[in-house]
């Protein structure tokens, strides 16, 4: 049963790993803001999501598990609103998101659609 337990801990932090190396790398590698503020801000949440279920199974049922159920419902409620935040603060200040300016929504995007 131990190493079941083990077995499965080591998998959700694992996998917690990958996402936030992914977010990490799309943080460095997408072209503005937007597209990197996305990329992590969900890819940090769920990372955190598995690493901290990982740890939870390690630590059993106890006081250590109470408190790391208190870190993800803080982590839960503020990863996505500070995202968010950050959209908007930088919409509000002007800056705009980098379009391919061959697709026709970027031709398009600052008209009402009436043609």
């Amino acid at each position: 049963m131990d190493l079941g337990i083990d077995i499965a801990s080591w998998m959700l932090m694992l996998g917690g790993s990958f996402f936030l190396l992914v977010g990490a790398v799309g943080v460095l590698r997408l072209p503005d803001l937007y597209t990197r503020g996305h990329a992590a801000g969900i890819t940090d949440t769920m990372g955190a999501m598995l690493i901290l279920f990982g740890l939870m199974l390690q630590g059993g049922f106890s006081l250590i598990t109470a408190k790391l159920v208190m870190i993800l419902l803080f982590i839960l409620f503020t990863s996505p609103a500070s995202s968010h935040a950050l959209g908007n603060a930088a919409w509000s200040s002007g800056l705009r998101p980098i379009l391919d300016e061959d697709a026709p929504i970027a031709q398009n995007a600052e008209t009402d659609g009436k043609d």
